[in-house]
């Protein structure tokens, strides 16, 4: 039976991005149900932080391109005092793919992942109507092309497929219904984006926010028939009626599984694919209904739920490269207002293969085990190595400070590595890669000085920190 404490990394490890073992003493304290509670309340921003950040680097609020965002999204996952909102805003951002390729505004596509930050616990149906009137959305699904005498489809096609409810629970009726409702919302100054180019305003204070619009008059107001109701719906009627649907609690119970327990194939599988656990669905389902379509209350219900405390899950995710570079960053604490390296960070998420705010499609990228192949591989180990052979970084010199103080228990290779691995967070390895660093820590021994028996030799804790980050064990979650 693993420890509270083990159990209160795996849920750092999945709820957030991660926790260094002060964090993770500290929660112990006031226990796991607590810590839930923590996770889902949203503190005070750490403004200040945000305010040196911008002192820094004026182009993360910008939004004239993807660099200064991504940058900023990633600095926010790494030092937010609200870790689960920035994962549930990644969350969401992977639900609702929507890609700079396309949109071509950073802006807008910044003031999107706002908003998720916002409604990242709320009310289902209040996401879904603040979904359908953000411009970035609009634009990446032609919403804007949408008018009553010419009707597109494509919003209320994904919105129905990817968004709420999947394949196989409406009919290319209710499409058509659903796209007819959505008529009339649109941008408002949309004649913007086709003279962006002479009308942006100066640098660093970034383009203009494109604002979203409902035209009354290019609204569809004849009957329509939506999921067996009647009725001159608009968009709002429409997600009533979606969020009312046992196929629409299922459908963001089974993306709420696959996110923070246990790895679904991509979502155009799950109509032939049946869940892995259905009852955990079925758990999460009753509790979409018996909270009004509360977010925050499954999110409590996962977390407290015995699928998720069990240790037959744990170590079983792989990271994205956005949750790998973001858990380094935490570990090494190298990730704080005016350091340069800060812009280059938030590429190494793109070396991997996401590509944050610009998915390579409306599904968004398929994870799990996809995440590797040999090339992305490379940079995530590269990555996590080189950030932990800087041993001037705040993290890495807390790390070699403890193991330390704590040196006089360190009487053998297993207790050294006990304590190496509770200090990048209480992570777990296998036994082959256990016997792989004890291996390395001899041959080590005795290249080096000369010894043939196990000694505690402080030098050694770079290259076996080293080792342990380059491990298959650490890309897991």
């Amino acid at each position: 039976m693993k420890s509270e404490k083990e159990l209160i990394a795996h849920l750092l490890r999945r709820a957030s991005f991660g926790g260094t073992l002060n964090q993770i003493d500290n929660y112990f304290e006031i226990g796991y149900e607590e810590t839930v509670k923590d996770l889902l309340f949203i503190k005070e921003s750490n403004g200040i932080q945000d305010d040196l950040l911008f002192r820094y680097h004026s182009d993360h609020s910008a939004g004239i391109g993807m660099a200064g965002f991504n940058a900023n999204f990633i600095y926010k996952m790494t030092n937010s005092n609200n870790p689960l909102q920035e994962k549930m805003a990644l969350f969401w951002h992977r639900v609702f793919a929507t890609g700079y390729a396309k949109v071509t505004q950073g802006r807008a596509l910044m003031d999107q992942i706002e908003m998720f930050r916002n409604n990242a616990f709320g009310d289902f149906r209040n996401l879904l109507v603040a979904l359908s009137k953000e411009p970035s959305m609009i634009l990446w699904l032609d919403n804007h092309d949408n008018h009553k005498d010419a009707i597109n489809e494509n919003y209320g096609r994904e919105l129905l497929e990817l968004f709420s409810m999947g394949v196989g629970s409406y009919s290319e009726e209710d499409i058509k219904s659903c796209s007819k409702a959505f008529t009339g919302w649109t941008i408002s100054n949309l004649e913007y984006m086709t003279m962006r180019a002479n009308n942006d305003s100066l640098f660093p204070y970034g383009r203009l926010n494109l604002q979203f619009e409902y035209k009354e008059e290019d609204h569809y107001t004849d009957e329509i028939e939506f999921l067996g109701n009647i009725g001159k719906f608009n968009g709002k009627d429409i997600i009533d009626i979606i969020c009312k649907q046992n196929a629409t609690a299922k459908f963001i119970s089974r993306h709420l599984y696959s996110y923070f327990v246990s790895d679904e194939p991509p979502v155009p599988q799950w109509p032939y694919v049946p869940p892995k656990d259905p009852e955990a669905i079925s758990i999460l389902s009753e509790s979409y209904f018996d909270s009004g379509y509360k977010i925050s209350n499954m999110l409590y219900t996962l977390f407290t739920s015995d699928f998720f405390k069990s240790e037959s899950i744990r170590f079983k995710k792989v990271k994205s490269p956005s949750e790998l570079v973001s858990g380094v960053l935490k570990l090494t604490g190298d990730n704080k207002p005016g350091v340069p390296n800060i812009q280059n960070y938030a590429n190494y998420p793109s070396f991997m293969g996401q590509n944050l705010v610009n998915p390579p499609s409306v599904e968004g990228w398929h994870e799990g085990i996809e995440w590797i192949d040999s090339g992305a591989l490379v940079e995530r180990v590269n990555f996590a190595s080189s950030q932990f052979s800087d041993f001037d970084k705040p993290g890495i010199v807390n790390i070699v400070d403890n193991i330390n103080i704590e040196a006089k228990n360190i009487n053998d290779i297993d207790a050294l590595i006990d304590i190496l691995l509770k200090n990048l967070g209480l992570i777990t390895l296998s036994d082959s890669s256990r016997n792989a660093l004890s291996d390395f820590y001899f041959k080590q021994l005795e290249t080096r000085f000369k010894e043939n028996d196990f000694v505690f030799n402080r030098e050694m804790i770079s290259p076996m920190l080293n080792m342990i980050v380059a491990t298959p064990d650490f890309q897991m979650a």
